[in-house]
């Protein structure tokens, strides 16, 4: 088997099977191109041998960042275990191999302030009404970002769902997580009311199976242009930090945290499949409080020595 050919079944695999992110599938693939690349094109998948993936990514250690080398020896590993396991190999040559060390990396939610500024965020009315295009990308953006914001959805599973995955009765949204894992997610009332006026903007026959979000011309939204709409949000609202999906999911999982709300429970609401995913949740929560310690309380100075074990 050709590496173009191995290449393809690992993305239907990795779509199939895996139920992975457009855009992880897409790095996943590119990874396996360039240790193809970097073999050579007289070299099969078969005959890759642990000293070449050894070199490949001793190759790039000095230019990548840590997580990128992290991520390119997942990659490798999926690609191969998938050869073994269908008989293409008989081994991994990845196996053993130590992942880089990461340093610790905590989630940097945007303050309660700043979310509120962005959902409220409006567009400044032109001189001259601009008619039911300007209200249809109005009525959109708002219930997107209300949901993101107040669901913690991933990007991926904002984008995927369809009409029929809300439900405005229970106030809730049916959601696809990773690997085709369903979770059920209440919605809070703004968020209702928001994609309540979305979709009343759009009754018409049929609209159950159409996206949730789409384009003017009724094209499926993708990942960048949700980045994109959260971008003209954040400059409307005068949001100085820098404003992508993601951030609002720690956003609201450190929000729930700080009001209170059992980790287990965020746990559930954001489908990690693992607590300890969650748990970084717990650090930040303790770091904010500290900041506010060292800001606001009067033997803060006093006390500017301490220590914060």
């Amino acid at each position: 088997m050709t590496f173009p050919d191995a290449i393809r079944r690992f993305e239907l695999w990795l779509r199939s099977e895996r139920g992975l992110s457009d855009h992880t599938r897409r790095a996943y693939a590119a990874d396996v191109r360039q240790l193809a690349a970097f073999v050579g094109e007289g070299m099969t998948p078969a005959g890759v041998t642990p000293t070449r993936v050894r070199a490949f990514l001793a190759d790039l250690h000095r230019a990548r960042h840590p997580a990128t080398l992290g991520r390119k020896l997942a990659a490798l590993r999926a690609f191969f275990r998938l050869l073994v396991r269908e008989g293409v190999r008989e081994s991994d040559p990845s196996a053993g191999l130590p992942g880089p060390k990461l340093p610790p990396r905590l989630p940097k939610p945007l303050s309660v302030d700043d979310c509120d500024a962005l959902v409220r965020a409006r567009r400044p009315a032109p001189a001259v009404p601009e008619g039911a295009r300007e209200t249809t990308r109005e009525l959109r953006d708002q219930a997107l970002v209300e949901l993101l914001y107040g669901g913690g959805l991933r990007v991926g599973e904002l984008v995927a769902l369809d009409v029929r995955d809300i439900d405005l009765r229970r106030g809730d949204v049916r959601v696809w997580g990773k690997g085709g894992k369903e979770r059920v997610v209440p919605l809070p009332a703004a968020a209702r009311e928001a994609l309540g006026a979305w979709l009343d903007h759009r009754r018409h026959p049929g609209v159950l199976a159409e996206p949730l979000f789409s384009s003017l011309r009724g094209r499926r939204l993708g990942e960048r242009d949700v980045r994109r709409i959260l971008l003209r949000r954040a400059r409307q609202a005068a949001v100085a930090d820098r404003v992508h999906p993601h951030r609002l999911r720690h956003s609201y999982a450190t929000h729930l945290l700080d009001m209170g709300a059992d980790l287990r429970e965020i746990q559930e609401l954001l489908g990690h499949a693992s607590l300890s995913t969650t748990q970084k949740y717990t650090a930040v929560s303790v770091e904010r409080l500290l900041e506010v310690y060292d800001r606001a309380h009067p033997r803060a100075k006093a006390g500017a020595g301490r220590g914060r074990g």
